[in-house]
């Protein structure tokens, strides 16, 4: 959204308030003046939020997040036009902070609903393409690592929370096989306890050498490494996301949410997914019928996603 903003209308100043963590990932985008917001600081971080943008008004403030937490934060910052999603997207009081609303749209992919913003400031439509720059020392690292390890595939195996993870066993199943074929395994991940204890797990079930890169990457080395693998193979975390951008086939494991809505933008049919059936038993009705983003409950969903199922999205794209 923020691209096709500054491709058709060059003379706009954007200003992003956006998370510490993607700040990162995201820095080197030109014309985009960044306000950091770290949500750890809590009342702090509004305040220094306020003191950042003290004394300005927007022409339009894009209200893109419906969580309580940004709701408020938006209090303090004047803007013209305070435009917020339609009302069956509105959650948390969102629609108490805007004073505009975007066009309704049923079952819309989350990233379809962000392009949503665009069309209701009138902003001409424009080729998607997610145009970001990352630092040299990145792309050179990448490109080492490409040459040294032939082709590869790069499974990232861990979700937030462990309930949405795949079993450890099974991503070494697929680990071998791929090995079998010729193919490198990169395990990659952040730095947080569970991506650890994933990796771990997968290493020591499987029967293949892994090369083991969890936690050992800042955000610009692993989008460019995404950007040379094969495929990836992933629940719904940030590197199936940030590979889907770069153009990098996605095979995305769903049990929990919906991949219509937040599936690998572009590889929804590489998607394995049981949350159809899952939903339906729980809810006594098809996903259809139900809230858009109704998320399905339970710590072993993922175990209904065989290995068969998600080899065979695999196969398909290597061979």
């Amino acid at each position: 959204m923020v691209t096709r903003i500054r491709q058709r209308w060059p003379q706009a100043q954007l200003t992003w308030v956006i998370g510490k963590i993607e700040y990162q990932l995201v820095r080197l985008i030109p014309d985009v003046r960044f306000v950091i917001f770290d949500k750890k600081e809590k009342k702090a971080a509004v305040a220094k939020l306020k003191a950042e943008l003290d004394g300005e008004t927007f022409d339009a403030l894009l209200m893109m997040q419906v969580a309580l937490r940004a709701n408020l934060a938006s209090r303090v910052i004047n803007a013209k036009r305070r435009i917020g999603f339609d009302w069956s997207r509105s959650k948390e009081l969102h629609w108490w902070f805007t004073n505009e609303r975007v066009a309704p749209t049923k079952h819309a992919h989350v990233l379809d609903g962000f392009m949503d913003f665009a069309d209701k400031l009138g902003v001409p439509e424009a080729p998607l393409q997610w145009d970001i720059p990352l630092e040299p020392e990145a792309l050179a690292w990448a490109e080492q690592q490409r040459q040294a390890l032939g082709r590869f595939v790069v499974i990232s195996p861990a979700a937030s929370k462990a309930e949405r993870n795949w079993l450890a066993e099974r991503y070494a199943q697929i680990a071998d096989n791929l090995a079998e074929r010729g193919l490198r395994v990169v395990l990659c991940g952040g730095p947080a306890p569970l991506d650890r204890q994933t990796g771990d797990a997968i290493k020591q079930h499987a029967q293949s050498a892994l090369v083991d890169l969890i936690g050992q990457t800042s955000l610009h080395q692993m989008a460019a490494l995404l950007s040379h693998a094969e495929l990836v193979i992933a629940p719904d975390t940030g590197p199936a996301h940030i590979a889907a951008c770069k153009g990098t086939p996605v095979v995305g494991l769903y049990a929990h949410s919906n991949p219509r809505r937040t599936g690998p933008y572009n590889n929804l049919n590489n998607v394995v997914s049981v949350y159809d059936d899952v939903i339906a038993k729980q809810k006594g009705q098809s996903w259809e019928q139900l809230g858009w983003g109704t998320r399905a409950k339970g710590e072993d969903l993922m175990s209904l996603i065989t290995v068969e199922q998600v080899w065979a999205k695999v196969a398909a794209i290597i061979e």
